[in-house]
C-alpha cells in the first residue's frame, strides 16, 4: 500500500447557534475566523489556531429533520465529526475499504469537493469525513458569507489546538481506523493512550482505551501560557482542557 498523505484538518462541533459560541471561540480561545459557507441544511464557520489547529462549528439551516437537526436533539451540543483532507478520495476510500470500513455518503458534485465518510457505526463513537478539494475552491471570501455578530475582544494570546482525545474499548480497532485506514502515524501517550498524528496537521488523535466505556470523543486539548481551569472548560458541550504539549 503507497504511503498515505492523509491530513487531519479540523475537529467539527454542532450547535444550536454559532453567535453563541463567538465569546468562547474568539474571547477565550483566540480564534481567527477564515472560512465558512452553506451546507445541506446546515451552515458553517471555522476558526484557525496558531500550529495550524482548526476548530469548524455548524448550525442547522432549514426545514428540521437534517442530519445535524437529528444530532442536536439525541446529543445536544458536542463534537460532531473530524475532516481528513486528502489529494486522491477514490484513493483514500479504497484504503478504508481494505482495512476493513464501508464507505458513505459519497458526494463528488461539486468540481471544487468531493466527500465520503467511514460508515459511523464503525468509526468508535465519531463521525470520520474524508475530503478532497481541488486548488480552486478558494477561501471564505469567495462564499456566500455567514452572518455573525461582531466577535468580542480577545482574552489575550489565541491557544495552540493540540489535538482531540476519544475514548475506544479495543486497541486493535483503534490501530486498524486510526494508523491503517486514515494513515496516521503511531506514537505512545501518556499513561497508556495510543497516539496518531499526521504530517502537515496542527493536530493529534490520542486514544484511551477503556473496555467498558462508551465510546467517543472525551475533550478537546490545548496549550496556552493564560490561566485555564484545571478540571477543563466546558463549552459548547465539549470539554477544553490543557493538554501534554
Amino acid at each position: 500500500m503507497n504511503a498515505p498523505s492523509h491530513q487531519l484538518d479540523h475537529v467539527a462541533l454542532g450547535l444550536p447557534r454559532i453567535a453563541d459560541a463567538l465569546p468562547f471561540v474568539v474571547g477565550e480561545l483566540g480564534g481567527e475566523r477564515f472560512d465558512c459557507g452553506p451546507g445541506m441544511g446546515f451552515q458553517w464557520v471555522q476558526w484557525r489556531f496558531p500550529g495550524g489547529g482548526v476548530i469548524e462549528l455548524l448550525e442547522p439551516a432549514g426545514e428540521p429533520g437534517g442530519f445535524l437537526h437529528r444530532f442536536l436533539e439525541s446529543r445536544g451540543p458536542g463534537i460532531h465529526h473530524v475532516t481528513f483532507k486528502v489529494p486522491d478520495l477514490e484513493v483514500a476510500a479504497e484504503r478504508a475499504r481494505e482495512a476493513g470500513y464501508t464507505i458513505v455518503g459519497w458526494f463528488d458534485a461539486d468540481p471544487h469537493w468531493k466527500e465520503c465518510f467511514l460508515h459511523p457505526k464503525q468509526a468508535q463513537g465519531i463521525v470520520v469525513q474524508l475530503a478532497q478539494a481541488s486548488a480552486g475552491d478558494g477561501g471564505w471570501e469567495d462564499r456566500p458569507r455567514v452572518a455573525l455578530p461582531d466577535p468580542p475582544e480577545p482574552a489575550g494570546e489565541p491557544v495552540r489546538l493540540l489535538g482531540l482525545r476519544l475514548a475506544a474499548r479495543d486497541a486493535d480497532a483503534v490501530r486498524r481506523q486510526w494508523q491503517i485506514a486514515l494513515g496516521g502515524a503511531p506514537y505512545d501517550a501518556p499513561d497508556g493512550r495510543l497516539g496518531f498524528c499526521w504530517e502537515r496537521s496542527g493536530l493529534r488523535i490520542e486514544v484511551a482505551i477503556r473496555p467498558e466505556a462508551e465510546q467517543g470523543p472525551l475533550q478537546i486539548e490545548l496549550a496556552t501560557g493564560r490561566p485555564w481551569p484545571d478540571d477543563g472548560h466546558d463549552a459548547l458541550g465539549t470539554r477544553f482542557v490543557r493538554g501534554d504539549a
